[in-house]
């Protein structure tokens, strides 16, 4: 959890920020959301299910101002999380399972997953298209994923269609997590470096060949021409040093169609040397297309 007063994060949690925030600003916290709802759903039982959404309902008694921070941050998460299972916290649950049961895990996992475990692959559209709608639990899949970092999938298509975005430019990528992303672009033949504070460790697998620098250093000592990003988070304070280094020609956010979830919209407003476009064909490339996902542009003027 972050190290400021807890009486400014109290305030902060009660204007209603993005899930995302939360969740990269409260990452043990997060952690306890998903171990709890994963016994409750392995359980298969759906009173358990409303058990649980009533309980998150209901105001924390907690001893002091921290523990109260940390509670809030449980119940916010919590809620959220059950919002986007299709669970109503008001316990709307009546029949059914919220497992991820054994066909749609064999067909996500053979769709989007290299191997038996969490390791992601290029996603072949000429699969993904035909099979995804055979996937009955759409919605239980990117609650389960996300607290490993995994926020989309990317298609090969777009992989193909970033490497060329690239052109054979000297690219960084920032906040590159476990750095997957980057890993595709190399094998499709870019020249991309992951770079990323590791403030996400707690929750992510560690990466050797991602670099441990923040994006201003990162930014400052490489010199792109290229910058990527992937996610990032809503209202980050590090999007900005982008559009203050010379050396940068094209920033590529993948990111969400809704402006409150991901990326510093006031920075990408404020800024005045690139243009913004976003492009509806990469957008659409990125999946599942049920997260609304979007590709923006930022071409130096």
């Amino acid at each position: 959890m972050s190290r400021r007063r807890p009486s400014d994060q109290r305030a902060w949690l009660e204007g209603d920020p993005p899930l995302t925030a939360v969740r990269e600003r409260f990452p043990r916290e997060w952690e306890q959301v998903q171990r709890e709802l994963a016994a409750v759903v392995e359980r298969d039982d759906v009173e358990a299910i409303k058990a649980y959404a009533s309980s998150v309902a209901r105001p924390p008694r907690v001893p002091d101002e921290q523990a109260l921070v940390s509670a809030l941050a449980r119940q916010r998460l919590a809620a959220g999380a059950l919002k986007q299972m299709g669970v109503a916290a008001a316990t709307g649950v009546s029949a059914g399972t919220l497992r991820f049961g054994l066909v749609s895990g064999f067909l996500a996992q053979r769709l989007l997953f290299d191997g038996g475990g969490l390791e992601r692959k290029p996603v072949s559209l000429r699969w993904f298209r035909p099979v995804w709608p055979l996937v009955r639990q759409k919605r239980y899949l990117m609650p389960l994923v996300e607290p490993r970092g995994i926020y989309c999938f990317y298609s090969s298509a777009l992989i193909a269609r970033l490497v060329a975005l690239i052109d054979g430019r000297p690219c960084v990528e920032i906040a590159a997590g476990d750095g997957t992303l980057a890993d595709f672009l190399r094998d499709a033949g870019a020249d991309v470096l992951a770079t990323d504070d590791h403030s996400w460790q707690q929750t992510r697998r560690a990466a050797a060949d991602v670099v441990d620098q923040d994006a201003r250093t990162a930014l400052r000592e490489r010199a792109p021409e290229v910058v990527l990003c992937s996610w990032p988070p809503a209202g980050n304070d590090f999007e900005r040093w982008v559009f203050k280094t010379p050396s940068v020609k094209t920033y590529i956010v993948i990111s969400s169609a809704d402006e409150s979830a991901a990326g510093n919209w006031n920075d990408y407003r404020q800024q005045t040397a690139f243009d913004l476009v976003a492009d509806p064909g990469l957008g659409r490339l990125v999946l599942p297309p049920e997260i609304g996902s979007a590709v923006y542009l930022f071409t130096r003027r």
